[in-house]
């Protein structure tokens, strides 16, 4: 690499995971928790997405035939120019696929609540689970999840019944779906009525508040309010009945029974409440940026394991936007673990990923992220990146370095570049404009126990900083 040195200077492109891994300054050990196991009896995973294709298959039709006839640049659009179900579309829908406008307009809110359908203000588009339906059990199992979460708006509340009381019965039936679990067999509508008020009644008094009235030292207190005991009896029926109708239970003689892909997606809720409930370095009420700085310092496998248990305590899409937000701020070592985190979400997340492409600061780790998911090995998808943008990770991954890990790092990362010599690596660095260049080289011109190639980094951050060549 110098006169000092002949030795071959041929550099070794970084992976794109020694970003995550590159301040190792604490070594943890912690116990594995052993992989959770489904209860007894439950279908295996291939079983349980077949049963899911089928309760979801008229939804994927009309997901289906809605990306065929109202994509963009087809003939086929509707008049609007949109991809929204007007009257005019589910018209034609039902016409073509032998259905009534009342079906397909059902199918299609199914469809929207599996994440079939992505609605993003008037147009609508194919969600990424539609793409995967055939081929991806997971991403099956995930959209009919979706659906179970969504219970309460598949099926038409009754418009007779205080919002408020259906908000409490909506809060209350988790408790009541896990007595269903754990009793693994048909239960009588009473008992779980019974379940339901006992619940309905410990949630309003979890929410009582101290009155901010009159002085009870002085005044004498004031009546409690009565709270209007409205009939559980018609909203149990109710939450049954939507539970029914996205395939989580079944109703007969008086009886409810979770279905197998019931009690898989209630066991799962409850796996995820665990998982919550044991983080590894108790990060799961901070923001995602100081989530990913606690991570900092931990190994991968723990690391991991934090972000899992980040993830398991908020919806998917609220923790992908907070997380690309942490990804745009100005820490390159956030940035990337980041990404890692993304990884640990997977698919759900493809289509923010996808949107910040475009973002020269988060396109490297995005386009990285984008082809381990479209199935790349992750040694090799850097080949995906360009030269300039390779050179550019290379730069944002060295100001991680540089600002959270130790002098030896900084100079085995210069191995990981993709240029055979040190002075193609400066002339790259100095054209591809990385805003911490200059940073960078004089914290690696500091670092290098090679006066000579310290003297020729150190010009090369000089001629950034005065704009010379």
């Amino acid at each position: 690499m110098t006169s000092r040195n002949p030795r071959d200077s041929r550099l070794r492109l970084v992976s794109p995971r020694s970003l995550a891994t590159a301040p190792r300054a604490v070594t943890q050990r912690r116990t594995r928790r052993p992989a959770p196991r489904p209860p007894e009896g439950t279908p295996p995973p291939a079983e349980l997405a077949r049963m899911a294709r089928t309760g979801l298959s008229d939804a994927a039709r009309v997901a289906r035939w809605a990306d065929a006839a109202l994509g963009p640049g087809r003939d086929g659009a509707n008049p609007d120019g949109k991809g929204t179900l007007s009257d005019a579309t589910a018209e034609r829908a039902a016409a073509d696929l032998g259905l009534t406008t009342v079906q397909v307009r059902a199918d299609w809110d199914t469809a929207r609540l599996a994440g079939l359908i992505e609605v993003h203000g008037g147009d609508a588009r194919p969600g990424w689970r539609l793409r995967a339906w055939s081929r991806d059990d997971s991403a099956v199992l995930r959209g009919w999840v979706a659906l179970f979460d969504a219970w309460s708006l598949a099926y038409p509340e009754p418009a007779d019944r205080e919002p408020g009381a259906v908000a409490e019965v909506v809060s209350a039936m988790p408790q009541v779906l896990s007595f269903l679990q754990l009793s693994a067999g048909p239960v009588p509508v009473e008992q779980l009525l019974d379940l339901l008020g006992q619940r309905v009644t410990e949630l309003r008094t979890e929410r009582c508040e101290i009155s901010y009235g009159p002085d009870p030292a002085t005044d004498p207190a004031p009546e409690p309010a009565e709270v209007p005991d409205a009939p559980l009896a018609p909203l149990l029926e109710w939450a049954l009945e939507a539970l029914a109708s996205v395939g989580a239970l079944t109703r007969d003689e008086g009886q409810a029974t979770l279905t197998a892909l019931g009690s898989w997606a209630v066991w799962v809720k409850l796996e995820q409440i665990c998982v919550a409930a044991q983080s590894p370095a108790g990060n799961i009420e901070q923001s995602a940026e100081d989530m990913l700085r606690g991570c900092a310092q931990l190994r991968p496998n723990a690391a991991r394991a934090e972000y899992r248990a980040w993830l398991a305590a908020r919806t998917v899409g609220g923790a992908v936007t907070e997380l690309i937000a942490a990804a745009r701020g100005e820490d390159a070592l956030t940035r990337g673990l980041a990404f890692e985190a993304l990884r640990v979400v997977g698919a759900p997340a493809e289509p923010d990923v996808r949107a910040v492409v475009e973002e020269t600061p988060l396109r490297p780790y995005a386009l990285l992220w984008l082809a381990e998911h479209d199935g790349y090995d992750p040694e090799d998808a850097h080949e995906v990146l360009t030269r300039a943008e390779s050179t550019w990770l290379w730069v944002d991954t060295a100001a991680a370095v540089a600002d959270h890990g130790e002098a030896p790092l900084l100079v085995r990362h210069l191995e990981s570049a993709v240029q055979p010599t040190v002075p193609a690596l400066l002339d790259e660095v100095r054209a591809v404009g990385h805003p911490r260049t200059v940073q960078v080289l004089v914290a690696l011109a500091a670092a290098h126990p090679d006066p000579a190639l310290a003297k020729a980094v150190r010009r090369a951050a000089f001629q950034v900083h005065t704009g010379g060549s």
